[in-house]
């Protein structure tokens, strides 16, 4: 099978890593000319990941974002969830017809509140037996550097999930699989959030001791939004062990890795950069940034306890004081 990757980013060059360590042959979307034409004369990003080098001879660059689809068995989307609709949009409704599509995506479609497996299934049909996602603690940064890592790889069948993960196994890359399909990638929406809150209270001067308080009460609040979002669901959470690395691993790394983009935009705002000048600022997407609002608006439908949620919402979209909302967080937490 034959990979097309759809974005041009830290993590979708990492993917590109991946898949070329391993041999693969590979489309690769991107947007910009000029970085298409960097990349094959200097066979690196010079955006992203700038130390990792590609055997371009595996490699098929393209603006040609129909002609990438067409090219490709395997589609692997990684753009930013906030531009994810611009993007596909440009192709037909049957373009995905026959593809299996793996989702690199942490995040939530903006608008629409929806998670990615359904845009995709309202907008082009694409049946859920088709669709993977990918998550868990796995940060680009050390995959260029090849720091072991591991991914989940989560399909309705898990037979056609470890299809997919054999494709990015190798050395420095452990895979695991699992049929939690619409759990895990909620789960990976929640830690975005919750990083963005890790990083507030670190940027209001709040020591180690809250901060292991502050994730072990987000963490709960994790378990019991997906619990309560999956008792009425068509397409229910399966039961999973929460504690595994794609719920409680993910969420921990993010909370506390220098690397997590979530956790340095929240350490802005709670030095008191307003969103606007933390966002110029990073430079790249905060996934929680976004979330945050789509999953308040979610959850008025789920009406599970969100306490943590709902701060780093208000924070973020209705300018609440960084510090009397930790404050009031503060006196909840067990």
């Amino acid at each position: 099978m034959k990979a097309g990757i759809i974005g041009s980013g830290s993590w979708a060059t990492a993917m590109a890593k991946i898949l070329t360590d391993n041999g693969k042959q590979i489309n690769w979307w991107i947007r910009s000319e000029e970085t298409i034409r960097y990349m094959q004369q200097r066979h690196h990003n010079k955006h992203y990941l700038t130390s990792v080098y590609f055997d371009t001879n595996l490699i098929q660059l393209s603006k040609d974002l129909a002609a990438v689809v067409a090219a490709s068995d395997v589609l692997v989307l990684a753009v930013p969830s906030a531009f994810l609709e611009e993007v596909l949009l440009q192709l037909p409704a049957d373009a995905l017809q026959g593809k299996k599509v793996i989702n690199a995506i942490k995040g939530l479609v903006p608008g629409a509140n929806q998670l990615i497996n359904e845009y995709l299934g309202d907008i082009f049909n694409l049946p859920l037996e088709q669709y993977f996602t990918i998550t868990g603690p796995c940060h680009a940064e050390e995959v260029a550097n090849e720091k072991l890592s591991y991914l989940t790889f989560s399909g309705l069948e898990e037979d056609a999930a470890q299809q997919m993960a054999d494709m990015f196994s190798n050395s420095y890359l452990q895979t695991i699989v699992n049929n939690d399909v619409i759990g895990v990638q909620l789960a990976a929406v929640l830690k975005n959030i919750y990083a963005l809150g890790a990083g507030i209270a670190h940027g209001l001067d709040y020591g180690d001791n809250f901060l292991s308080v502050y994730i072990t009460n987000c963490f709960r609040e994790m378990q019991q939004f997906l619990e309560t979002y999956g008792q009425d669901q068509e397409a229910p959470i399966a039961e999973h062990n929460y504690n595994a690395s794609a719920y409680l691993g993910d969420l921990l790394v993010t909370c506390y890795s220098l690397h997590s983009r979530n956790r340095t935009f929240g350490n802005m705002i709670g030095k008191g950069y307003s969103v606007k000048s933390a966002q110029l600022e990073l430079n790249m997407i905060a996934e929680g940034y976004y979330a945050s609002k789509c999953l308040k608006e979610m959850n008025e439908q789920v009406g599970a306890y969100m306490p943590v949620a709902q701060a780093v919402f208000s924070i973020l979209w209705q300018h609440q004081n960084a510090a009397e909302a930790f404050l009031a967080l503060e006196k909840g937490f067990i």
